[in-house]
């Protein structure tokens, strides 16, 4: 689509796509949040389906560009890229909470630690679907990646029951000095503001524009990684999935401004739980088993996210008290992780 462009209007159009992305992120995931309430889905497994498709459009039609046009690099380092980065969002939201304690010890949950344990169950079928012969295909659809939609779907069943009630002494799983309110509490606010009929609207025309957003990202990134002689799986992973997690910044933010800790941190780790869900997308538009085409870079990426979500949970579990530069503990500690990461991500690449 942008052959033969020189670099700076490539750029241009990169960022003019992002923008988009972020400005129609916003709304496509506050009408989400409104639709969840107005239609009683908030409990239901279709409710938390429709939310990551939602919350995930961008990525979606980046894998699905990349998929078509067998360029697989992009698709595999974007899915991958997106969830350590996406990891690294909370870092922000971490900050944008103030300075009297850290997020995880506002949103502490045992909800929220099943939701990072789905995050390390899909990477971790990942993992292994990559070593997995390239010709293992049934119907277009290979095993790994079928199982993980199974694990995904069978993942969320069982979060929304846990989320009815818990066989503890506070049967919703918060930790004492927690967020007072429950988690999803600003979802009511948000559909106060928002009647149903507009957010029916605002949801479909922000699907529209995020999804054509998401393949100039994917068709404009492709020609501006040639053009700095970056690998696809670099590019995808670095600069492609951080245009792509602009939105989780500004709703995360905005769940923090009100009150609602829980459900910032809920977002990103449904985000990131369902990403790896694409990899089946992927596959079928393209007519080939994409996860034995992983390279080294790819498996790096995997084990990185799964890093980084271990840092939180062990942060959700131990509540850090100290902040450092307005970050608690796991957040300086992620922080640090991901700059080593995409360091060795380079060295990998270039090896």
């Amino acid at each position: 689509m942008f052959s033969g462009l020189g670099l700076a209007p490539l750029v241009l159009i990169f960022a003019g796509a992002a923008g988009v992305v972020w400005f129609a992120g916003v709304w496509l995931s506050r009408s989400t949040d409104v639709l969840d309430t107005s239609l009683g889905l908030g409990e239901a497994l279709g409710g938390a389906i429709l939310l990551a498709l939602a919350t995930n459009l961008p990525e979606i039609a980046i894998t699905s560009s990349a998929a078509v046009s067998h360029d697989l690099g992009i698709a595999i380092g974007n899915i991958l890229g997106g969830i350590a980065i996406q990891t690294v969002v909370l870092v922000v939201l971490d900050i944008a909470v103030g300075r009297e304690a850290a997020l995880t010890t506002r949103a502490a949950s045992l909800i929220l630690g099943l939701e990072g344990l789905l995050v390390m169950l899909v990477l971790s079928i990942t993992i292994m679907g990559a070593q997995l012969p390239g010709d293992a295909l049934f119907a277009r659809t290979e095993p790994a990646a079928l199982l993980i939609v199974i694990a995904w779907i069978t993942g969320l069943w069982l979060v929304n029951r846990a989320r009815r009630g818990l066989p503890w002494h506070d049967v919703t799983g918060t930790a004492p000095g927690a967020q007072a309110e429950p988690m999803g509490h600003s979802k009511q606010k948000k559909a106060e503001k928002m009647g149903l009929s507009r957010a029916v609207l605002i949801f479909g025309g922000g699907a529209a524009v995020t999804l054509a957003a998401g393949i100039v990202l994917e068709q404009s990134g492709g020609e501006i990684a040639d053009h700095l002689g970056l690998s696809g799986v670099v590019f995808g992973a670095t600069i492609l999935a951080a245009a792509t997690a602009l939105p989780e910044v500004s709703t995360g933010i905005e769940s923090i401004r009100l009150g609602d800790y829980q459900l910032a941190v809920s977002d990103i780790f449904g985000g990131n739980a369902f990403l790896p869900v694409l990899f089946l997308l992927a596959g079928l538009l393209s007519g080939s088993a994409v996860l034995p085409q992983a390279q080294a870079t790819d498996i790096y990426l995997t084990a990185l996210g799964i890093v980084l979500t271990v840092v939180y949970l062990w942060g959700l579990v131990t509540r850090p008290h100290k902040l450092i530069l307005r970050m608690g503990l796991d957040s300086v500690a992620v922080l640090v992780l991901y700059a080593a990461g995409i360091a060795g991500l380079i060295a990998v690449s270039n090896s």
